[in-house]
């Protein structure tokens, strides 16, 4: 299925039962309810995925099972985080193997690739896999940054299409598209720079926030396409105490808590991450319920 880098993309969460295991029951309901909300594509095993905690044949089994759950209705995008070139390529040949229809990729996991080293990477990758790519640029919590020279020098692989722009410099999408016009889609990855991003002319946005309020996400998404910039404000005011819980080292048991209290989650994280307890969970609790009582009411996004 084609990747078109337009509109929300849930980095879903990975649901786990209270034995460890994959929760997959718990994770269709999730998948659903974002498909309702009618987002545009589903990310898996990102930061909110755990993707460093799950085993390879977990991410082939979510790969697998999401591809079988939105049958044919969005693409499914993997993320690939892999400390070596050669893990990166096989890792990209599984998730094409099970039905993935693009890639996320984060530069070399571990070991700080120089600009040389990361543009061979990505490279090496985009040359051995048919699945578009979308570069993961976090150089705040990955501490490698893919420059504009670097975004140059990948442009000649076609694969290499779309950005996951988490800079956090907004100014960094204005460069963007002047350097490169819409040769690289560009997707905002800050939940509170996301509304700002799509004004300064982000094509979309790969939200966390979303695993739990997929509709208010999409509606805001929508409502700015529709050129309705204070209805989308309005919403995005409400929201964004709640999207500040993604910009936090425990962006995953935040967000965790926040589908229990719409009903589409757990709070069942994987070990060393343990759930959220004492004064800071009811501090995350806090906001949550009041985001939860004083949700908007939503025009009908869906039929702009």
């Amino acid at each position: 299925m084609k990747v078109a880098w337009n509109g929300v993309y849930p980095a879903v969460t990975t649901k786990f039962n209270a034995d460890d295991t994959l929760d997959l029951e718990t994770f269709e309901v999730n998948i659903n309810a974002q498909l309702e909300a009618r987002v545009d594509g589903i990310i898996l095993g990102g930061t909110l995925g755990e993707a460093s905690s799950l085993l390879d044949k977990e991410k082939d089994v979510l790969v697998r099972k999401t591809v079988e759950i939105v049958n044919g209705k969005v693409p499914v995008v993997m993320n690939i985080a892999e400390q070596t070139t050669k893990g990166a390529i096989t890792a990209a040949s599984k998730a094409a193997d099970n039905g993935a229809s693009g890639l996320m990729m984060l530069p070399p996991m571990r070991y700080k690739a120089d600009d040389r080293e990361t543009v061979e990477y990505y490279k090496a990758v985009a040359n051995n896999t048919a699945l578009p790519i979308m570069v993961y640029n976090n150089p705040v919590d990955y501490k490698i940054e893919v420059t504009l020279d670097m975004f140059e020098e990948l442009a000649v692989c076609d694969n290499i299409q779309a950005v996951k722009e988490s800079t956090r410099d907004i100014s960094n999408i204005t460069r963007m598209i002047s350097r490169f016009g819409d040769r690289f889609k560009i997707l905002s990855g800050v939940d509170t720079l996301a509304l700002e991003s799509l004004f300064m002319g982000a094509d979309g946005w790969v939200a966390g926030l979303v695993c739990a309020f997929p509709k208010e996400t999409v509606a805001i998404y929508r409502l700015v396409q529709a050129g309705m910039h204070k209805e989308a404000l309005e919403i995005y005011r409400w929201f964004l105490p709640l999207l500040e819980l993604d910009i936090n080292a425990k962006l995953v048991q935040n967000i965790k808590l926040a589908e229990v209290g719409t009903g589409i989650g757990t709070e069942n994280v994987r070990a060393p991450r343990l759930p959220l307890v004492g004064t800071e969970r009811e501090s995350v609790l806090s906001i949550i319920n009041e985001g939860i009582k004083n949700r908007p009411a939503l025009p009908d996004y869906l039929n702009l």
